[in-house]
């Protein structure tokens, strides 16, 4: 059995992480000893290495923060799902691991006939793209959405997320290479940042009008596509990807009254009662098990090759997911 363990943190997010063997714990009436299939590793999680989240376990800890695993034992008088099941992994547990201890309480079954990968990367960015598109404007079939990073894990979310409620999106990448594959997602219009976009989404977008801009990236980005909102429009920002505070201009704010507002989707779970929970999860798993709502994987590495998974996962230019993918047997 192995964990992926750090014991400090720094600006090299691979410097402090490493596989350490563990034996096979034992359990306590109410746990579960889960075998991990598939745990993801989000930008949050290198912002966790680095010490930079806005939310850090204590140390030494564990990476990753969600994934999904196959229930391999029950603790003694504990009801829960059966040997075999396929389940989510409660949030925040250290997933990249080989197997994990888990209260049975707190394991979601899922259709074990489904893509584990896929549902894998369930619990963090389909959330925060499906509640982007609900929480701050009220959209209704037709209307346009602009987005940067859009070939994130999160854009891409959005941009699948967005067709099937009928929305048209408007999609800004940092480089031409990325285009291709955001218009193989279905992005409606697909265009590199600069400071003359707000000129080239209103050539596409005709006489439409943008009420939700979402933006990643921050500093001049940030005002790129709050010009491209109409009057009174909303920029919700979710993450600083270009590693610079949010700049939002006077003209937007204040003489266009546009409104700037934030989303951590730890917040929204801090609010949300579990009934608005299951309901996120329940359409989620069923788009993800039908194959309707789907993210690009990168590359798989095992438990063991953790200090390269983590690399591969902080450079840029990838096209797709890096998975901790752990190997039994």
């Amino acid at each position: 059995m192995l964990k992926a363990q750090y014991d400090k943190r720094g600006p090299v997010p691979h410097e402090h992480i490493q596989a350490v063997p563990f034996e096979k714990p034992e359990l306590d009436s109410g746990q579960v000893l889960v075998e991990v299939i598939a745990s993801p590793i989000n930008p949050s999680d290198v912002l966790t290495l680095t010490g930079e989240y806005g939310m850090l376990p204590p140390l030494p800890a564990v990476g990753g923060n969600e994934g999904v695993g196959r229930v391999a034992e029950l603790g003694p008088d504990t009801k829960g799902p059966g040997v075999g099941q396929t389940v989510l992994l409660p949030v925040g547990i250290g997933t990249w691991a080989s197997h994990v201890v888990a209260d049975a309480r707190k394991l979601v079954p899922l259709p074990n006939e489904a893509d584990p990968r896929q549902l894998a990367m369930m619990t963090i960015n389909p959330p925060t793209a499906l509640l982007m598109l609900s929480e701050f404007v009220e959209l209704n079939a037709g209307d346009w959405v602009i987005q940067n990073a859009a070939n994130s894990g999160v854009g891409s979310y959005l941009i699948q997320l967005a067709k099937i409620k009928g929305y048209k999106t408007v999609n800004v990448v940092r480089r031409e290479s990325a285009i291709e594959g955001v218009k193989a997602l279905g992005g409606d219009v697909v265009l590199v940042d600069g400071p003359d976009l707000q000129k080239r989404v209103r050539a596409a977008v005709g006489d439409g009008q943008i009420r939700l801009a979402i933006d990643a990236v921050g500093g001049a980005s940030t005002d790129h596509i709050g010009d491209c909102l109409a009057e009174g429009g909303t920029l919700v920002n979710y993450g600083m990807m270009s590693g610079q505070p949010c700049q939002v201009s006077p003209r937007n704010i204040v003489f266009r009254n546009v409104t700037v507002k934030g989303f951590w989707l730890a917040k929204w779970f801090e609010n949300a009662s579990q009934e608005q929970q299951m309901s996120v999860f329940g359409e989620l798993t069923q788009l993800i098990a039908t194959g309707k709502l789907q993210a690009r994987i990168e590359a798989e590495y095992d438990v063991a090759q953790i200090k390269d998974a983590v690399a591969a996962a902080a450079a840029g230019e990838r096209d797709g997911k890096i998975l901790i993918v752990p190997r039994h047997g």
